[in-house]
């Protein structure tokens, strides 16, 4: 008797450790047939929802998908990104966050069917769509296209993929039913259309025929806009349509290019939508979300949610759009999507709307959701050591050129390089850096004088270099372009030449910065201080490292508030956690609970501006994503605005100024004191004064070519002295407001730049 309850004692105990979803595994058989997707015999429509496993911790990924089986859902779809695995030629990773076999496998003990989008491009708002940096670097490449060179590592990582997880396709007893073709292939089609359509035609046939000749045997399919399937669709893959909300539309494209005959499927239905750094977060309706899905049930359309969670790009994994207004729009570091289910995986309004109108259509029971991972919030973490950037870059060893060099051809894929060049004489003047790419910040002798960024467009500014002098520039990669025919220019750091005065400046020294593990700062190192020396003090808007330990009674999920910081990225216990930027709207970074120890944690904030000298830094329980700071819209002013120095007072430069206006005809029609206004307030501030000025006369004239310029009239001088006791003065670049309002060739606008800047040269001319 003793010995058969240890037998049932030990039958209950193996059935504890089974996942619970393993009671709905099963073999299944899988087929596209007569106009529908059949499942073990039976018609099934496919309900899934997109969700990125290296998005998320591996540790969390059952239960993200235990919540997509609350939100009433049968499938999961997954990108596979070619650059995570295979991050060097021939260097392969599926480990830890990057083993999308064991993802899969999770994914069918949960009872979920799974749709693999190999690519190999897989847009995704991913880095370089997920085609590997390096890629670049190879001779005769040309990547998306009927290219020998392209095809042959296409087919290394299709084959490599497939050992991976070929065996867990549903013709094998796994949980992959179908694999997709390509990408978004039509959409390259109408942007490349200097390629001919044969040229394309054969390109993605290779790539399904690739798919197949590894092993790859169950259906295959293709996504596009629904205007889009001549290009994008290929004999022997199911169309299926992106975004495609029209019912009758979807069924009249999808018979075409079908045979006459479905099933009728739209690959990426949108819940949410992508973010960029500097720009609104986006807000789509729920129950508009609900209405669709319910438009779809109701008409045998299958769906898949893109995303239905988004999760989060980890470290340098985020990419880059780009518009007409825009070189280029570097996504969040946060994924959320506005999903059903939030980055952090809780259930949100949007998930529980669209559950409630699944159950209404399925015949199988929709679990409870899990509960949430628990939360905590660290008030405070000291910071108590810092590192200088710009020495520290230069302890290491340099790469000489006389151009400067790419981050690609310095074998370096992400990050920062420090591009460094010394003056024997002085030089003053515009400086241009037409190819920079993405952000830089300017330094001449260790001393901020300027941020140039390809987000606004902003790639030149007044530089005043004395003799014997360092400039230093110091660039970062935001992620490469993920998204249409720009994908193929992709190279990263000074990708031209730098001129002053349309003068070209050579002998340039690189410094790499990877920054592709967290920095050790040692005490003792000659660039490394304890925070609240004087030696720290100097370093204010010089590029730093803050690095902090702090202590955890309990571990859980948590926010970093970088609210009041400025720009960079930050890693906790080694792992980079993506980056940050005062811009918005991202406000907070996610931290996973599971990365964070009972015990000892260590921190390293890398910020890259340091305008306020930092001594700690705290996290809490809700994110911030949609708090677009005003100040991104005064950056983007700062192109409009040129800088330079006076060797006058304030005073003694605004005294010149007008009288310099005064006569030159001008009209002085307001002066502003903010040092004083501010005194009387009982405030304290710099000297800083403002003249309004201008001609009624020129200003009509303007304004009769365009009314809407007279938002930028009158016009304004602004004279300053900043905390080191530097006098600036601020002028309006008139050439660069004009465009704004398509002026460019204005023979007014020249007029009045060619006056402000001679007003502006008169007044500082001389020496104190």
């Amino acid at each position: 008797m003793d010995s058969m309850k240890k037998k049932i004692a030990y039958l209950l105990l193996l059935l504890m450790l089974i996942p619970v979803g393993s009671f709905a595994k099963e073999k299944r058989t899988f087929e596209i047939k007569d106009g529908h997707f059949y499942v073990n015999g039976k018609v099934t429509p496919i309900l899934s929802g997109e969700m990125h496993y290296p998005r998320i911790p591996h540790q969390y990924w059952r239960h993200r998908l235990r919540m997509m089986r609350a939100m009433g859902l049968n499938t999961v779809a997954t990108y596979v990104f070619w650059n995570l695995h295979e991050t060097e030629p021939g260097k392969w990773d599926f480990e830890g966050d990057k083993n999308l076999a064991e993802y899969i496998r999770i994914a069918g003990e949960e009872g979920l069917m799974v749709i693999l989008r190999p690519g190999p491009y897989v847009c995704a708002e991913w880095e370089f769509g997920g085609y590997p940096w390096w890629l670049q670097n190879i001779p005769g490449m040309e990547i998306r296209r009927d290219n020998p060179e392209f095809l042959k590592r296409t087919k290394l990582y299709i084959d490599k993929l497939y050992e991976q997880v070929g065996d867990l396709q549903v013709s094998k007893g796994g949980p992959i039913i179908m694999v997709q073709a390509e990408n978004e292939f039509g959409s390259y089609v109408a942007q490349r259309k200097d390629i001919p359509l044969e040229e394309h035609r054969r390109y993605n046939a290779k790539i399904k025929r690739q798919l197949a000749d590894a092993g790859f045997n169950v259906p295959l399919f293709t996504s596009d806009g629904s205007w889009l399937f001549e290009g994008g669709s290929t004999p022997g893959a199911l169309p299926t349509a992106n975004g495609e909300s029209n019912v009758e539309n979807l069924k009249k494209v999808v018979n075409e290019y079908h045979g006459g005959v479905g099933p009728y499927m739209v690959a990426e239905f949108y819940p949410g939508w992508l973010m960029h750094w500097a720009e609104p977060f986006p807000d789509i309706s729920d129950s508009g979300i609900a209405r669709q899905t319910e438009t779809y049930l109701q008409n045998d359309v299958s769906f898949n949610f893109y995303m239905v969670h988004g999760g989060t790009n980890f470290g340098f994994t985020s990419g880059a759009n780009y518009d007409k207004k825009h070189d280029i729009q570097p996504d969040l570091t946060s994924y959320d999507y506005d999903a059903p289910i939030s980055e952090a995986g809780w259930v949100t309004p949007k998930f529980d709307s669209i559950r409630n109108v699944i159950r209404k259509y399925v015949t199988y029971d929709v679990p409870e959701a899990p509960a949430p991972i628990p939360l905590i919030e660290i008030p405070s973490i000291s910071l108590t050591k810092v590192a200088d950037v710009l020495a520290l870059a230069k302890e290491g060893e340099p790469v000489a050129s006389p151009t400067p060099l790419t981050f690609e051809q310095l074998n370096q894929g992400y990050g920062y390089v420090l591009y460094s060049t010394h003056f024997n004489q002085p030089l003053k003047g515009r400086l241009e850096i037409p190819g920079l790419r993405d952000y830089a910040t300017i330094y001449v002798d260790g001393e901020r004088v300027g941020e140039l960024n390809r987000c606004f467009n902003q790639y030149a500014m007044e530089i005043d270099i004395p003799f014997n002098a360092t400039l230093d520039i110091l660039v970062e990669n935001m992620g490469r372009i993920n998204y249409g025919e720009e994908i193929v220019r992709n190279t990263k750091g000074i990708i031209s030449s730098v001129k002053i005065n349309g003068s070209e400046i050579s002998d340039w020294k690189m410094y790499k910065l990877p920054m592709d593990r967290m920095p050790a700062l040692v005490s003792g190192e000659p660039y490394v201080y304890k925070n609240g020396s004087p030696e720290v003090a100097a370093l204010g808007n010089k590029p730093v490292l803050y690095e902090g330990t702090f202590h955890l009674s309990d571990t859980g999920d948590t926010f970093i508030d970088m609210e009041d910081w400025g720009k960079g990225i930050i890693f906790i216990n080694g792992v980079n956690i993506g980056r940050y930027w005062y811009a918005g709207p991202q406000q907070t970074l996610y931290i996973p609970g599971v990365w964070l120890n009972k015990g000892e944690n260590k921190i390293v904030i890398y910020e890259q501006l340091n305008n306020d000298r930092k001594s700690s830094v705290r996290t809490v329980k809700t994110p911030v994503l949609t708090k677009l700071k005003k100040i991104a819209a005064m950056e983007k002013k700062n192109r409009l605005m040129e800088k330079t120095v006076s060797p006058f007072s304030v005073d003694e430069t605004m005294r010149r100024i007008e009288e310099i206006i005064k006569s030159q005809g001008g009209s002085v029609f307001a002066m502003f004191d903010h040092g004083r206004n501010a005194s009387e307030v009982g405030m304290k501030l710099p000297p800083n004064k403002v003249i309004v000025f201008g001609s009624p006369k020129v200003g009509t004239l303007l304004m009769q070519q365009d009314p809407s310029i007279s938002l930028e009239l009158p016009l304004r001088i602004s004279v300053w002295e900043d905390a080191d006791g530097k006098v600036w003065v601020g002028s309006p670049n008139l050439e660069t407001i004009a465009s704004e309002y398509g002026m460019e060739n204005s023979g007014v606008i020249e007029k009045m730049q060619e006056a402000v800047t001679n007003i502006v040269s008169k007044s500082i001319a001389g020496s104190r």
